[in-house]
């Protein structure tokens, strides 16, 4: 039985600048639009065309850079006639789409975070319980017995969007974001959560804090998370978080 393609007929290809083309696949943050993107952004990485840059996944859609001029001279030196280096992109992007497998799964690398939920670590944890008519610890029993899978790495280096949160603790964010969030500070937006991997202004609810640094400055890719991966929040407690801390200090 042959393999179903996927169904890419909603899927549109916008220009960015000269130098990107952005593939859109939908309007939501959904599991099948991600599944269009990772497996786009696989095969891409895989078998790259001459001047592929790099590509950027979001929760609808794909960036791809690529240097035009590399596209350009390609083309020239295989096609008489002369087309855009966006219109060469365009023609790949569409050819790729058309081979995207249905039937081929995702695979997902599992990244266990450690958090010390509540009190000075995160200030936001009494709120959000009174807000879902939960108290702290039910709230932290369902955050940290979920499972979240990275949509997208943005905002700040490293700073994952996760969906896949239970309604029963999602919460506004705060009408008033706070000027300084410490790195590591773990978050409630709505539906999704997210850990800041630096200290920089947010407005996300802070339900705790977590030892682990999620920007690596000095590795390749610098983000510890990486769209498509899946976060599970491990409850440590104020003991265990400083002994962590202590130790990272010393590396």
């Amino acid at each position: 039985m042959p393999e179903k393609l996927l169904n890419i007929t909603a899927c549109t290809l916008s220009p960015l600048g000269d130098s990107a083309i952005v593939i859109t696949f939908g309007d939501g943050m959904e599991y099948s639009i991600h599944k269009k993107i990772k497996l786009l952004m696989d095969l891409l990485e895989d078998e790259p065309f001459a001047g592929f840059i790099e590509c950027v996944p979001a929760f609808t859609n794909l960036t791809v850079f690529y240097d035009p001029l590399v596209v350009y001279k390609d083309q020239k030196q295989s096609n008489d006639t002369e087309i855009s280096p966006f219109e060469v992109v365009r023609s790949i992007m569409e050819m790729k789409l058309q081979g995207l497998k249905e039937t081929k799964k995702l695979s997902h690398r599992t990244v266990s975070i450690p958090v010390c939920y509540g009190k000075e670590y995160g200030p936001d944890l009494e709120y959000v319980a009174r807000y879902n008519d939960l108290t702290t610890d039910e709230v932290i029993h369902i955050h940290s017995t979920g499972e979240y899978l990275a949509y997208m790495i943005g905002f700040a280096p490293g700073f994952p969007f996760l969906g896949g949160m239970s309604e029963e603790i999602a919460t506004p964010r705060r009408s008033s974001p706070r000027m300084t969030i410490p790195a590591g500070a773990v978050g409630i937006a709505g539906m999704q959560t997210g850990v800041y991997p630096i200290s920089t202004p947010g407005g996300w609810q802070l339900i705790g804090q977590t030892p682990t640094k999620l920007f690596l400055p000095n590795v390749n890719p610098p983000s510890l998370l990486q769209a498509g991966d899946i976060v599970k929040f491990q409850p440590i407690s104020d003991q265990e978080y400083k002994e962590m801390i202590f130790k990272e200090g010393l590396q």
